[in-house]
């Protein structure tokens, strides 16, 4: 299957619309025409993980935090960049389009800790120019063929679902003139066909080549179709979320729930641990910036990865409890979900179901939780 196949879906999962504008999201390095039969998931790209993915005969790394960060001046041999360009391993980043997407990291973590109706905190995206609805006229005979040719090449994705289309039967007329070439009826002769109005979601960057797919394989020489704008007006997309618990719960069971579901051996806790919570935020991976959005909304509880020295002094100060997991392991625990959803969504489409997603084992935390030395 060819990396270009494999974006389309990965996209799905992690729509790179909703990434952070300093963000490095995308295929960062690699050919999007190469065949790929293993894939490798990842936190982060070191000369650990190269090597598992060498070993395990992987050409292309799905990585959540981008290996290139900023504008490159040196490519030298011992840089994980100059090792994978020279042993041909393809690399795609993640990051915060997973962070912000429903379903996505902050889900997760609200989720955990039981968050009802979560909501984004800050670092909100423009999420609702981006979709557009193709609407085709179609003759009954040729409406398999035209649904087919569009959902290849991007319509059709909802959420979690593929293929998604309404369709409506009715009656198309057309009057043949001078010049023209009509695949139905004669020149001259007022013409009346039962067409399907068929209508389908299509991402803003995709909406060029549906059309595209869609003129080559219908039938008429001029076929019948709009493109409508759709807004999203249900809310805002961003980074982290807040809200109440399902039910108030003690500190000590939250700490509890979130280690067994993150595999955190150790959490540094800034606060009261001694409470009941009711109200509660998350944001994975370095989030201190947003304190102060979680302080203003009164919150008992703050769960992320790492915060700075004056930030968790303002949160102590203002009374809300945080639990820094450390930034990686507050989103590693994802892994294991986004490899099987892009399992899932790459066996819906042709040739897909031979690729193999395997998830690092190489990679973790670096840094090492120890107990106290005792004299």
């Amino acid at each position: 299957m060819k990396i270009s196949d494999i974006i389309q879906q990965i996209e799905v999962i992690a729509p790179p619309k909703l990434a952070q504008s300093w963000d490095n999201t995308g295929l960062l390095i690699g050919d999007v025409n190469s065949t790929v039969k293993k894939i490798l998931l990842t936190i982060d790209i070191t000369q650990d993980v190269i090597k598992e993915a060498k070993q395990a005969g992987c050409n292309f790394i799905i990585s959540y935090h981008p290996v290139i960060w900023d504008g490159l001046k040196t490519v030298l041999k011992d840089s994980p960049v100059y090792e994978l360009v020279n042993s041909g391993i393809s690399v795609y980043s993640i990051h915060t389009a997973l962070d912000a997407v429903v379903g996505g990291v902050n889900d997760s973590l609200a989720e955990i800790i039981g968050i009802k109706n979560p909501q984004p905190i800050g670092d909100f995206v423009e999420s609702n120019q981006n979709n557009y609805k193709l609407v085709v006229f179609v003759p009954a005979d040729f409406l398999q063929k035209v649904a087919e040719a569009v959902f290849k090449a991007g319509a059709g994705w909802i959420g979690n679902y593929s293929h998604c289309s309404f369709r409506s039967s009715g009656e198309g007329t057309f009057l043949p003139l001078e010049g023209a070439k009509p695949a139905i009826g004669k020149k001259g002769r007022l013409e009346k066909v039962g067409e399907i109005r068929f209508e389908s979601i299509v991402p803003a960057q995709k909406i060029a080549d549906v059309v595209k797919a869609m003129r080559n394989v219908h039938p008429y020489e001029m076929p019948a179709f709009d493109v409508i704008k759709l807004y999203d007006f249900e809310g805002k997309i961003g980074l982290g979320r807040i809200g109440f618990l399902e039910k108030p719960m003690q500190f000590s069971a939250i700490l509890k729930k979130i280690k067994t579901a993150t595999g955190a051996k150790a959490a540094g806790v800034v606060g009261n641990k001694n409470r009941i919570i009711k109200k509660a935020a998350v944001c994975a991976g370095s989030c201190g910036k947003l304190i102060m959005n979680v302080i203003s909304e009164k919150c008992d509880l703050y769960l992320t990865g790492e915060i700075k020295h004056h930030q968790a002094i303002a949160a102590q100060e203002a009374g809300v409890t945080v639990i820094c997991l450390s930034h990686t392991v507050s989103e590693r625990f994802i892994l294991k979900k986004v490899a099987k959803k892009l399992q899932k969504n790459l066996k819906l489409v042709r040739r897909g179901g031979d690729v193999r997603i395997i998830v690092s084992k190489k990679d973790k935390d670096p840094f090492e939780w120890t107990n106290p030395v005792r004299k």
